[in-house]
């Protein structure tokens, strides 16, 4: 059968959150791996994403008792950012995906060619599956919350940042989070970096990060890709899903000589009280030792 002649089949939801998050749920495979799947027995254990035209994506599907799976695979032919996906997969299929912003929610449409060995029917309810888990997760995200502190410290923005980061000073400014924390790793863009505590049972607990961004005197974004549990790296189950992919950044905005340094971060409701008091601890601390003489 001739492309021209393929039945094209629509799924379609509303989600109830701001185009850019849903934008970036559904583009970024560290969120990806926790909602693509059309029912409770399978999972995308992994998947990778280059988000541009002639770019590639794979992303493996799987039965969680890994009887079978498949590689879901294609290149984008058109990327309108918070608009329009489009891409071809590898049998030659086309599937278009729109984003349509409204009043804080956001329509989401996807139309595809159906293949020749389903029924029309199962198609449909397996894509608009996968979809209804998409809106599951990205509206359970959205009640969680992003927090917001700053802090004017009396010191050039330079000597800020260069403190902020240090691994001497790091220990020093987060103990109010935890008196062991520390961290492993880079700070520069693209590194992964791990931040630690260890209980006192002496297991070591934290996050693993990439650092997304890093302009040296004026912002560094970190986004969470796995906990770390005893040691471990932990990347599927529930707790894990309530971080990655969440965000956290460090703003610095010279002032003459002074600096006025912003931190928004995103929480969960469990955690919220904590942050709320702990953050502007820690940044008190932070502004003491950038202060000293």
């Amino acid at each position: 059968m001739k492309n021209s002649e393929k039945i094209q089949i629509t799924v379609k939801t509303t989600i109830q959150a701001p185009i850019e998050k849903v934008w970036e749920r559904w583009t970024n495979p560290a969120h990806l791996v926790f909602w693509n799947s059309a029912s409770d027995d399978w999972h995308s254990p992994r998947a990778e994403n280059d988000l541009r035209v002639n770019g590639k994506f794979n992303t493996r599907m799987e039965a969680k008792d890994g009887s079978t799976g498949f590689d879901f695979e294609g290149t984008y032919t058109k990327v309108e950012p918070l608009s329009r996906i489009d891409y071809q997969l590898t049998d030659g299929r086309q599937v278009k995906i729109s984003f349509q912003k409204q009043d804080g929610y956001t329509q989401l449409t996807e139309t595809f060619d159906a293949e020749d060995l389903h029924p029309i029917g199962m198609q449909q309810a397996g894509w608009q599956a996968i979809l209804d888990r998409f809106k599951s997760y990205s509206e359970q995200l959205q009640q969680d919350s992003r927090l917001h502190f700053e802090i004017l410290i009396d010191a050039k923005v330079d000597k800020v940042y260069q403190t902020m980061l240090s691994s001497k000073h790091y220990t020093e400014w987060t103990s109010a989070f935890d008196p062991t924390s520390h961290f492993q790793g880079s700070w520069a863009k693209g590194e992964e970096i791990r931040f630690i505590g260890t209980d006192h049972n002496g297991n070591e607990g934290g996050i693993i990060c990439t650092i997304q961004e890093n302009i040296p005197n004026q912002l560094v974004n970190i986004q969470y890709q796995a906990l770390i549990q005893k040691g471990q790296a932990i990347s599927t189950g529930p707790e894990a899903e309530k971080w990655i992919g969440r965000t956290e950044t460090y703003t610095f905005k010279s002032q003459k000589d002074k600096t006025l340094l912003l931190v928004d971060t995103d929480s969960t409701k469990e955690f919220n009280d904590f942050f709320q008091t702990t953050w502007p601890q820690a940044l008190k601390k932070l502004k003491a030792i950038c202060e000293q003489k």
